[in-house]
């Protein structure tokens, strides 16, 4: 599979539907007994100074648009426009979050006034209901790479898993990338083996169980190797304060067209 750039991704494997383990899934009696039982980490990763400029983060285009509600342009009215805000608040997880009403996360957390603070308050008030690598259903962290090629291998691979449990791949979706700088201390799993079911391709289970000890440890982060991209390294920043200058960089659309194999096409111009 190769971008517009000439660089290439790791081709896309045919994955079973809900191939991705999480720790919410093993307190299912059915799920147990699929996921191995993961040792408890007695020992946390070494700390690692970090000055990292321009770490890449991808999100769908849809969500970058913050300019302008797009329910400005399904209102009858000023009043009902009013009426729509007003729900829209009343559900919206980042506005709750900056309201102080998610559990996992405190207003006191998150950061406000800077540019683009909505796009990382996101990160850390959308955590899917399953969680990610580093995080549960409850808080959300920023995951970025050091690569724009490992950000893509990331998005491309999760996005084909959907498709894959639906068996259908034909959809074509734009992805905006913001950059962020780091100048902190993280814990770091690259070359530290005893940490290596924390990067199991197939399961969270492990890598959720470390994040909450760091987490309650008062960490800032994880770097790790990427599992989607040989070579690729990725940060997940536990804290809003710490991801800073966040601005928007390249464009980018990928395509589905019948196969697991993208095509990846810059929309930035050159």
């Amino acid at each position: 599979m190769r971008g517009a750039e000439g660089f290439e991704l790791p081709k896309q494997k045919r994955v079973p539907a809900m191939t991705i383990q999480t720790k919410r899934q093993t307190t299912d009696p059915a799920a147990a007994q699929v996921a191995p039982s993961q040792p408890a980490t007695t020992h946390l990763p070494p700390l690692t100074p970090l000055r990292q400029l321009d770490t890449c983060r991808l999100i769908p285009s849809r969500f970058a648009q913050v300019e302008d509600s797009v329910l400005q342009g399904i209102a009858q009215d000023a009043k009902h426009l009013q009426e729509l805000f007003d729900l829209d608040n009343a559900t919206n997880q980042r506005l709750v979050g900056e309201r102080g009403g998610l559990p996992g996360i405190g207003i006191d957390e998150l950061v406000f006034g800077t540019p683009n603070f909505r796009i990382a308050n996101a990160a850390f008030t959308y955590p899917r209901p399953e969680g990610s690598r580093f995080n549960d259903g409850e808080r959300g962290a920023w995951y970025c790479a050091f690569e724009v090629e490992t950000a893509l291998a990331e998005v491309v691979f999760h996005k084909t898993v959907e498709y894959q449990e639906i068996n259908r791949f034909d959809d074509c979706v734009d992805y905006q990338a913001y950059l962020a700088d780091f100048t902190n201390e993280f814990h770091d799993l690259r070359g530290q083996k005893k940490f290596a079911a924390c990067l199991n391709p197939r399961s969270y289970v492990a890598s959720q169980n470390l994040a909450d000890q760091l987490l309650t440890q008062g960490s800032l982060g994880v770097i790790y190797p990427s599992v989607r991209r040989a070579g690729g390294t990725n940060l997940a920043c536990f804290r809003p304060a710490l991801v800073g200058n966040v601005r928007r960089a390249s464009a980018w659309r990928v395509k589905w067209t019948g196969t697991p194999e993208p095509e990846i096409e810059s929309l930035t111009p050159v």
